[in-house]
């Protein structure tokens, strides 16, 4: 895998995206730049250890939901927030 991210502008990366796709599979990295500016990254999913953060936030939010009791009203949480 590259060790190091190829800059590609925003237009560039939307008109080559396919092809960005297959080099991504390979291990290359790419970072999309808006004006200049990074704004995205493109990495290859099995970057170490990013399926295992992605796993791990998943337990996570599971574990978290198994400590509320009942149904859970998005709705009213949502307007109870707006309060503050």
């Amino acid at each position: 895998m590259d060790q190091t991210a190829s800059e590609i502008g925003s237009f560039e990366a939307k008109t080559r995206l396919s092809e960005l796709l297959r080099e991504t599979e390979r291990g290359s990295s790419f970072v999309i730049l808006r004006r200049g500016k990074p704004v995205a990254r493109l990495v290859p999913i099995d970057e170490p250890g990013a399926v295992d953060r992605v796993d791990d936030l998943r337990d996570e939010f599971r574990e978290l939901r198994g400590q509320v009791e009942g149904p859970v009203d998005v709705r009213r949480l949502v307007e109870e927030g707006r309060r503050w």
